[in-house]
């Protein structure tokens, strides 16, 4: 599920809480130590997701947020903000030349730079959330 969230909706909002839960409160990102990554590069996406990248020569940029069932996956484009909404029990990671982001045929490949080493903590994090939720 892709949403256009450069301006506020309501029922988009909905939609995304009902999905993946309410954001985290106050003290349960102080326990975590921080629910946001950094951005990142983004080295290229699927056909299913590449309306939501910059067609000229711009670098696109991407960032995570951890949710309780999931994660939004926020892609910038130009002046617009797009979230792929993934479930934790549909996530799927891969790590070789490229960071990558799979969930239901769609994927998104992150170059590894120095904001990918600076996100390593993130990662490992957004890791052991998802095994956390798939044992439950």
């Amino acid at each position: 599920m892709i949403y256009n969230r450069t301006y506020f909706n309501k029922k988009d909002e909905k939609e995304i809480n009902e999905t993946l839960g309410n954001s985290f409160s106050f003290l349960q990102i102080l326990k975590l130590r921080g629910v946001g990554s950094s951005r990142f590069i983004i080295h290229s996406v699927s056909e299913k997701l590449s309306h939501t990248t910059n067609k000229v020569s711009d670098i696109n940029y991407c960032s995570i947020e951890l949710r309780p069932y999931g994660i939004l996956v926020n892609i910038t484009q130009q002046l617009n903000l797009f979230s792929w909404l993934i479930p934790y029990y549909k996530l799927v990671i891969f790590n070789s030349d490229t960071f990558s982001v799979h969930s239901d045929g769609s994927n998104i490949k992150i170059v590894k730079d120095k904001n990918y080493l600076n996100n390593k903590n993130f990662i490992s994090k957004m890791i052991k959330l998802t095994a956390e939720v798939r044992i439950e």
